[in-house]
């Protein structure tokens, strides 16, 4: 099939920690693809290789063997491939949301949205508006200028949300995003997502233990001991 139809393609994805006795396999022979536009959660128990998986699509941990090809070009083929700007293609293709917030504590809430947009280009008055934009989507309108010390965990994980999704990327790849959040925002950031897969076509896969949330998915993948072991379609 055309390669084209898929943001992302995951072929015999496999990563192992370590050498010889002490070599532990973290993720074997993952085999998936995800369409633009397709909300996919990524289940399983603690350990079970989720996270490992996230980061190796989104060239954050090198792959032991196996492909990954990302929105048409080929980033990892047994390793990464020689030629590819990894931070070239994590800066314009993907967004990360990662359990952990990692905001600029001398940032403003609205300044730390903005810096992802303007180290991609965009003027200050559209990464202005376009910060404002997803800061009043996430219930955080009032939050602009208050500082990260001032928010409450939940808060500044909507923040950090808020700032993955700034440049419109391609693939979103999140790791627990509502874990600290309560029903009614956790609802809030996952209508979010869905609404930006279908309006942006971007592929988005979750890690997530929420299953208050999985109803929003369209499939879900479940891994275990490091191996894709299900696979549920909800559309």
């Amino acid at each position: 099939m055309d390669k084209s139809m898929y943001a992302i393609e995951v072929e015999n994805l496999t990563k192992i920690y370590g050498k010889g006795e002490t070599a532990v396999t973290a993720l074997r022979d993952a085999n998936f693809k995800v369409r633009p536009g397709e909300l996919v959660a990524i289940l399983g128990p603690s350990g079970s290789g989720k996270t490992t998986l996230l980061t190796c699509i989104g060239l954050i941990n090198e792959p032991t063997h196996g492909r990954v090809v990302i929105d048409g070009t080929a980033v990892a083929d047994d390793g990464w491939q020689s030629g590819i700007d990894l931070k070239k293609m994590r800066r314009e293709k993907l967004g990360f949301i990662f359990q952990a917030h990692n905001l600029i504590p001398f940032l403003t809430v609205q300044e730390n949205v903005m810096v992802a947009l303007e180290i991609n280009g965009l003027t200050r008055a559209e990464a202005k508006n376009r910060s404002v934009e997803l800061l009043n989507a996430l219930n955080l309108g009032h939050r602009v200028n208050n500082y990260p010390s001032a928010l409450s965990g939940g808060e500044s994980q909507r923040v950090a949300i808020a700032r993955a999704l700034a440049n419109r990327p391609s693939v979103i790849l999140a790791d627990e995003p509502t874990a600290a959040l309560d029903t009614e925002n956790g609802k809030n950031v996952m209508d979010l997502l869905k609404k930006l897969a279908v309006e942006n076509h971007s592929a988005i896969m979750v890690v997530t233990h929420d299953h208050r949330m999985v109803e929003n998915f369209d499939r879900i993948l479940q891994v275990s001991d490091g191996r894709i072991a299900g696979e549920t379609n909800n559309m």
